[in-house]
């Protein structure tokens, strides 16, 4: 059982840094300088499923450590 949850857990933990590094970035250091930070816009298309699947991973992730300290 323990070699089951290690695996999930390399397994999510190497979808979960592809899934955010996927994701777009925002205006970065572009606010910090002046310019405009007031910019609200909603997920669409491609950007909402790697959103979402980014959330549905780190449960996984988050989950998959949890129960492997309860079972220690």
């Amino acid at each position: 059982m323990a070699t089951l949850l290690t695996t999930i857990q390399i397994i999510s933990a190497i979808l979960l840094i592809i899934a955010i590094l996927l994701q777009q970035r925002g205006t970065g250091l572009g606010s910090a300088f002046g310019g405009e930070g007031a910019i609200y816009r909603t997920k669409r298309g491609l950007e909402k499923g790697i959103f979402i699947f980014t959330i549905i991973i780190a449960i996984i992730f988050f989950a998959s450590v949890f129960f492997s300290f309860i079972l220690r």
